[in-house]
This record gives structure tokens, sequence and C-alpha cells, in this order.
């Protein structure tokens, strides 16, 4: 039981606390088991990116190019798309980890 279920005078929970949730499960789960972790997922995809461009592009480069494409993808249709915000969510988590690691 949920921390949020078990005291009855709790307030619910945020819509975007939910969304980062499902974000998270998603990124330490299903992703991790299917891709590996961003670190070396995102090192692969930033190898081919980089051949293909012909620039060096960052593993942090590669998580802020994946939340563009999920906005260019919003854009092209109308209406709310929870999914894309989640996972937006998802790389800008993955993004923040990548990202701290190449600062140390």
């Amino acid at each position: 039981m949920t921390e949020e279920t078990t005291t009855a005078t709790a307030a619910p929970v945020a819509p975007r606390v939910e969304a980062l949730r499902e974000a998270a499960r998603i990124i330490a789960g299903d992703r991790d088991a299917q891709y590996g972790g961003p670190e070396d997922n995102f090192t692969r995809i930033a190898k081919i990116w980089s051949v293909i461009l012909g620039i060096d592009v960052t593993t942090e480069d590669v998580a802020m190019c994946m939340v563009g494409v999920k906005v260019a993808r919003y854009a092209s249709k109308s209406g709310f798309q929870p999914d894309t915000w989640i996972d937006i969510a998802g790389y800008a988590g993955c993004g923040y980890e990548v990202g701290e690691k190449l600062t140390k």
C-alpha cells in the first residue's frame, strides 16, 4: 500500500507526480531491460549520430534531441497526448543522469 492510501486525510496525488512516477517506472524498468541503461544506450546512439552528422554528439545531446523528437511529434497532432509527456519526462531524467556523469 502506498503512503497516499494509508492515511485517510492524505491529499490526492497530483497528476504531475503520477506522470513523473510513471516515467521513472518505465526508465528504471522496461527500458533498461530492453535497451540497457541510458549511458550505454545513448553512447551507442551518440556514436552513430556523430558519424552521420560529422560532429561530436554527446549522450546529453542525444537526450535533448529525443525530447525534441517528442515535441515535434506532439506538434503534429491535436489534443492531449499523455504518453508524449511521460516520454519527455523520461528523456529528461535520462539526460540528467548522463549529463551528471559527463561532469564527473
